[in-house]
């Protein structure tokens, strides 16, 4: 699991009948310096790379939330679904301190 900020939304005039009910992120993944050097976001996002994220559990623009990818991504599904990453969950907080390693 990978967690990221949601930027954004997507709007779609048709979908998959086994995807009726979600809706579609934007996501920017926090980067190693959001880790390591605490910085907060948007210094933190990784702005070289967004992805578009499958979400049904009501995820809004500014949230953090912890993502799945690849072929995990349609395990939640009964039917096969044409998804490569999947919003598992709505994060309130992440408490993180980097090692001082001399």
């Amino acid at each position: 699991m990978r967690l990221g900020k949601v930027i954004g939304r997507v709007t779609l005039n048709l979908v998959v009948p086994s995807l009726v009910g979600g809706r579609w992120l934007i996501v920017s993944p926090f980067n190693r310096n959001f880790f390591q050097n605490g910085k907060e976001p948007p210094d933190g996002l990784s702005k070289e790379s967004t992805l578009v994220v499958y979400d049904n559990i009501g995820a809004d623009v500014g949230q953090t939330i912890g993502f799945v990818e690849g072929r995990e991504a349609a395990q939640p599904f009964v039917e096969p679904a044409p998804v490569d990453a999947f919003n598992a969950a709505l994060v309130d907080c992440v408490f993180y301190e980097p090692l001082n390693i001399k």
